[in-house]
């Protein structure tokens, strides 16, 4: 399927805005993994007819690396620009593939100027569902296989977003099984705070190794995320446990649009 995205400016010049800004984030640009959650996040909303765009070379990050990280600063400064950049745009509804930029425009840009509504790409392929534009097709990829969610840290805990992307695996028809440390008692992948750029402090085991024992016990032959975050890390654990043949890490956006034939 190839379609051309367009850019807030494309638009702009054609005296036309977007009803939905998609907010690609760094993972999703450069991260060549999350690349494939950017593709079927676009697939989604072009089956659906929806008029979006997205920032293209003007997007920058959102600046919650550096605010975890403890530089106030430097967050302030990134965060400022794409307040300038989105305001200057008129942008009023955003949908995020990242729970972490997601959390940051939606909670923290509000007090510098920056007032959108935003959701996560869970939320929004929620809806699509429940509005009868997303069916899965008959006999799908996924129907009766054993799926289990992760829940990323900035979606759930931080954000009390736990039904969206389970009511999203729900039409497939598959088996989802709930692992014991799940919704608000969810184990972290071991990324956010800033954690994914920088080497683990020494200790008996890493996070995402404890994950991966959680999702091995529940016998699923999916893991569905919905983090690039916790994507990378997930990933990492499936290999370290040499499981690549066993079980596949794919973010809702993923399943979704293999579930739909996009």
């Amino acid at each position: 399927m190839k379609f051309h995205i367009p850019t807030v400016a494309e638009l702009t010049a054609k005296g036309e805005s977007p009803d939905i800004l998609f907010w690609v984030g760094c993972a999703g640009s450069f991260d060549e993994r999350a690349q494939k959650i950017t593709r079927a996040i676009c697939k989604i909303l072009h089956h659906v007819k929806i008029k979006y765009a997205i920032l293209g070379k003007e997007e920058s990050c959102t600046g919650d690396p550096a605010k975890r990280a403890g530089n106030e600063f430097l967050f302030q400064m990134q965060a400022m620009v794409n307040i300038e950049t989105l305001n200057g745009y008129h942008i009023k509804k955003i949908v995020t593939a990242c729970p972490h930029c997601f959390n940051t425009i939606k909670n923290e840009y509000p007090e510098l100027g920056g007032k959108y509504e935003v959701i996560h790409h869970s939320e929004l392929i929620q809806s699509l569902i429940n509005e009868g534009k997303l069916k899965p097709a008959d006999g799908n990829t996924f129907k009766g296989k054993k799926i289990t969610y992760h829940d990323p840290c900035y979606l759930g805990r931080g954000n009390n977003v736990y039904e969206a992307p389970r009511k999203a695996l729900e039409v497939l028809d598959a088996d989802l099984i709930e692992m014991k440390r799940c919704r608000s008692n969810g184990l972290c992948c071991g990324a956010g705070g800033a954690q994914m750029f920088k080497e683990p402090e020494k200790g008996k085991k890493d996070i995402n190794e404890e994950r991966m024992e959680d999702i091995i016990e529940t016998k699923a032959e999916y893991v569905a995320s919905a983090c690039p975050f916790c994507m990378t890390m997930l990933n990492d654990g499936v290999k370290g446990k040499n499981k690549e043949s066993e079980i596949k890490v794919l973010d809702i956006a993923e399943i979704t649009a293999q579930a739909n034939d996009l």
